[in-house]
């Protein structure tokens, strides 16, 4: 009865409020947008609130005006148990006006603004990314991080009050189109005989980081040298113990689970010093940054040469191996090119052998870290949105500052990667 009495309550305050406005700005929203930076306020004229059943969509004389609409976050079971925000939006109803593969502006007044796709399937996204789930026949819509905690990216706590008000704005129609079309021509094999072009470095993913400000021999990155799954175990254990590796961040396990595998005991790996980490590829929630925080600390107290891995070498490794190449010293284009090189690694696989990703192909995957760093950086109050031209060695020591790291940590840690 709340719940109810409560959705009455706002319908009403927002139509008449959208009455008085008339064509001018809708001031609540407004004066979110303003607290939140966002450069752009949303027009009264574009807004309703949703049904239980249905949503209406307003038009606008002036073509300028994209679609938007405002709903309710009531769900605070989802919210909490599982950190996805439960917008009361049909979902069928969202898509007469909104396509998946548009990117669209997802308001949460009082927390956060986010530019997100609109898809179908949690696969639409990689690890990490925000995204807003919108699946037809559903009577609502999800704002989601993959792997990761929404309500917690946006600041969202147990103490806020239900309903809250979302608004939801076109940011670029089909702005997110040809990452689905890329994402879906994507596929690797665990077996060698399908890259016959890559070396057996290039297959394990195994490589010394050589981006500016880093020492020669100082960091290596690899696929997991323990892990059987996905067939390179052995190949990037052997290449570790060839390049003398001391030190071993593991990202995708914990150690109760990596002595699990067959032939562990062994592998070189089981010999040096290794941290386990056990986190999935959150960026912008408190387990992996508490992870993450765990592993450099563990390299300050441990000798180089160091490799961080997880299972793949891509997603988890690939956000940590920035981070540090950002801190030393990397340019914008070395942090997205070295990215870029583990899918060139994997990918694409059709027909049984390894055809070489295109330059469109790579532009979008080098995208990609682009906005996992931005996001992740966003949480902590650091602006990265320029990322081609920001100083990004002295945004990463503030991220890291917020993550928790002392000063002298940071010096330390550089120290040991110059």
């Amino acid at each position: 009865m709340l719940y109810k009495f409560l959705r009455l309550v706002t319908f009403v305050l927002v139509m008449a409020l959208g009455l008085v406005a008339c064509s001018n700005s809708y001031s609540f929203l407004a004066d979110v947008s303003e607290e939140n930076s966002s450069s752009e306020t949303f027009s009264s004229s574009s807004f309703v609130v949703s049904s239980s059943s249905s949503i209406k969509f307003s038009s606008s004389s002036d073509a300028s005006e994209t679609v938007s609409v405002v709903a309710l976050v009531t769900d605070t079971f989802e919210v909490f148990a599982f950190g996805s925000l439960n917008i009361d939006i049909v979902a069928d109803s969202f898509l007469t006006k909104f396509d998946y593969g548009d990117v669209v502006s997802v308001m949460v007044p009082g927390y956060d603004t986010l530019d997100v796709p609109v898809v179908a399937s949690y696969g639409d996204v990689f690890p990490g990314e925000f995204f807003l789930y919108v699946s037809s026949g559903l009577n609502y819509l999800k704002l989601e991080a993959r792997y990761g905690q929404m309500a917690e990216v946006i600041g969202l706590g147990r103490g806020a009050e239900f309903p809250i008000e979302v608004a939801i704005r076109m940011k670029e129609k089909g702005g997110y189109a040809e990452h689905l079309g890329n994402l879906n021509s994507l596929a690797i094999s665990y077996s060698i005989e399908a890259y016959p072009e890559l070396s057996i470095a290039d297959f394990a993913n195994f490589r010394m980081v050589r981006t500016t400000g880093m020492g020669e021999g100082r960091l290596y990155r690899s696929s997991s040298p323990v892990d059987p799954s996905i067939g390179r175990n052995k190949y990037a254990d052997s290449l570790a113990a060839v390049a003398g590796v001391k030190t071993f961040v593991n990202l995708a396990n914990s150690e109760e689970y990596a002595e699990s595998y067959n032939g562990f005991a062994q592998s070189y790996y089981a010999t040096r010093n290794v941290v386990y980490l056990d986190v999935l590829p959150g960026f912008a929630n408190t387990p992996f940054k508490e992870g993450f925080v765990k592993g450099l600390r563990y390299m300050i107290e441990h000798d180089s040469p160091y490799l961080w891995h997880c299972t793949y070498g891509m997603d988890r490794t690939g956000f940590s191996i920035a981070v540090l190449e950002a801190l030393m010293g990397a340019t914008a284009e070395e942090i997205k090119a070295d990215y870029v090189a583990t899918h060139r690694n994997f990918y694409s696989v059709s027909g049984g052998w390894q055809v070489a990703l295109t330059a469109k192909q790579a532009e979008l995957i080098q995208a990609i870290i682009v906005r996992l760093m931005r996001n992740a950086y966003k949480v902590e109050g650091v602006d990265i949105s320029d990322f081609e031209n920001a100083d990004l060695a002295a945004a990463t020591e503030k991220y890291l500052l917020s993550l928790g790291l002392e000063q002298h940590e940071i010096d330390s840690l550089r120290a040991r990667l110059k």
